[in-house]
């Protein structure tokens, strides 16, 4: 959904340090403000980008995965605890796949500047990548066959506590978040899926086992979050979902609607409290 020769001639680069001196002169303050913020936003860059280690699928478990890149993103907190950790996984949009890990770095750090923010830690915070092309498949997206590989690995080698498996993800993650939470309620403690779509085939696209989605969907605590305005995928999905659940007896879904929102919500769900404080209120019974 998006896609991403340095010269450095020696003449503008003494056009700047003039221009550096003259302003200093003239506007001190001002230059000085703005060095100032350049400054903080290229830290809090690099700072983010030193909170996430690249790991790797063991070699046993990359045979049973087809659609996801072995590489993962870790974020791991810094304490001396030995006591089992709480777990956030994030599952990226459509813009994310490839094959270069490095790629959903941008999409996933909001989610540990709101686990910082709102004093939400210690936690693990885990980010996957889903292929672009599999060769022989018409659609590379999340799969809840991989995804289940993938958690067995992840609690093979990290102090998960497994009462507090938390499952997130905007827009073909929200897809994503929805199909593995409907085939696999028993890890979660609660699901947050955001502008997510609840087909296969495609953003309004449905899909043929929502039956069977939503009576699993009723044991589990769900908090799904769309746009009114969402142009890419129909807001009516999640709400299909969540009224489906209700109506099989499931007390414990709910869904919020913004209703100036398009399919970009995921900045403002993942910058509020609210997200946070009901996501680590939940805990597996």
């Amino acid at each position: 959904m998006a896609a991403i020769a340095n010269a450095e001639p020696q003449a503008p680069r003494i056009c700047g340090k003039l221009f550096l001196h003259v302003s200093l002169k003239l506007y001190p303050m001002k230059v000085l403000l703005i060095f100032s913020l350049l400054l903080f936003s290229y830290s809090k860059g690099l700072a983010q980008k030193e909170l996430f280690e690249v790991r790797s699928i063991d070699a046993d478990s990359q045979k049973e995965i087809k659609f996801m890149n072995p590489e993962y993103l870790l974020a791991s907190p810094e304490t001396d605890s030995k006591d089992l950790l709480p777990i956030l996984i994030y599952l990226h949009g459509a813009g994310g796949r490839g094959d270069d890990i490095q790629k959903i770095r941008g999409q996933v750090g909001p989610i540990l500047e709101g686990i910082a923010k709102f004093e939400k830690g210690p936690c693990l915070v885990v980010a996957p990548q889903c292929l672009r092309a599999v060769p022989g498949e018409e659609n590379s997206i999340w799969s809840a066959d991989d995804l289940n590989v993938f958690l067995k690995h992840l609690k093979a080698t990290l102090p998960i506590d497994e009462s507090r498996i938390f499952l997130t993800g905007n827009s073909m993650g929200g897809y994503g978040t929805w199909v593995w939470g409907a085939t696999s309620p028993e890890h979660f403690a609660a699901i947050a899926p955001v502008s997510g779509g609840i087909g296969r085939g495609g953003p309004k696209d449905v899909t043929p086992e929502i039956d069977a989605w939503i009576k699993n969907l009723a044991t589990i605590p769900v908090y799904a979050f769309v746009g009114a305005s969402d142009k890419v995928v129909p807001p009516d999905r999640s709400q299909r979902l969540i009224d489906g659940i209700k109506n099989a007896g499931g007390n414990k879904a709910k869904i919020k609607v913004y209703p100036e929102g398009g399919h970009g919500v995921r900045g403002e769900v993942y910058a509020t409290s609210e997200f946070y404080d009901w996501l680590f209120s939940k805990r597996r019974e």
